[in-house]
């Protein structure tokens, strides 16, 4: 029977993290409570920087998530539900500090209008976010240090595609998530993405950003995974099928939404499953 804060984690990641619910789903029933743990603290700090409408707000909202990760290592927990059932992973599983503490210092890039100047810089954040949290999610399940690469990889990779698909929702609020550097290789200027203004510059920037996903991706397909391990990975199984939506023609990314019907997620995931691989 889940504690009513594990249920809350449930809902919260089922609701708001539908991918990542549903790859959970595929993992064995012991470990199944902490990576919905770790999804639904991951949710929490990611969301801050629509959650506030000052910068410094922001902040401060970052600064009450570090404290929180230092008093689980304390042995206290706060009274919220994400730090209480993150910190039964953390006394249960091998979570070092130091990958919590980057994944919330990173966000602090969320709360800039233009955080990245080139492409280094974003897929370094892509990794202390996504690419940390796939890492703890296999660690989780067990993976050992051979499986790390593998896990960042697929991180950035699904990251790229995430920052794609909010591409039109961080515009209305007038934030950049992709490198200034690629906009002035293209001639593509900061106000026209603000201005939510479509044409065959905002195409060539996210031809340019699918491509780079899926060389992340297929670093990953590399190699066979254990599909012990897989679970933690499975949504940059589905990055194939976002980058197709991303980039059919007349997709326009300030109206059109990239979004796949759970059947297909479904499908992806199985798929993945079976041949051990992303």
């Amino acid at each position: 029977m889940p504690s009513l804060d594990q249920a809350a984690c449930e809902t919260l990641v089922r609701r708001e993290d539908p991918d990542r619910w549903l790859a959970a789903l595929f993992a064995d029933a012991q470990p199944r409570p902490h990576l919905v743990a770790l999804y639904a603290f991951y949710y929490e700090v990611a969301k801050t920087a629509d959650s506030v409408s000052q910068p410094v707000m922001g902040q401060i909202r970052l600064q009450w998530w570090r404290e929180a990760v230092e008093e689980i290592y304390t042995g206290h927990a706060r009274r919220h539900e994400a730090v209480q059932v993150l910190a039964e992973t953390v006394r249960s599983h091998d979570i070092p500090r130091a990958l919590l503490d980057a994944m919330i210092d990173a966000r602090e890039h969320d709360l800039e209008e233009t955080p990245f100047t080139d492409w280094v810089s974003l897929e370094t954040y892509a990794d202390a976010t996504c690419g940390n949290l796939m890492w703890l999610a296999a660690r989780i399940l067990g993976a050992g240090p051979a499986l790390e690469d593998a896990a960042r990889e697929a991180g950035i990779a699904y990251a790229l595609v995430g920052l794609l698909r909010a591409f039109g929702f961080h515009a209305a609020r007038r934030r950049l998530m992709l490198p200034v550097a690629a906009l002035h290789e293209i001639g593509l200027s900061q106000e026209q993405i603000f201005s939510g203004t479509a044409d065959a510059k905002v195409t060539a920037l996210f031809a340019r950003t699918v491509e780079r996903a899926l060389d992340h991706l297929n670093r990953v397909r590399a190699s066979r995974i254990p599909r012990k391990f897989l679970p933690a990975l499975l949504p940059a199984a589905l990055v194939p099928g976002y980058t197709k939506i991303l980039t059919r023609p007349g997709f326009n990314p300030f109206r059109d939404v990239a979004e796949l019907p759970v059947h297909r997620r479904q499908i992806g995931m199985l798929a993945a499953m079976a041949r051990a691989r992303v």
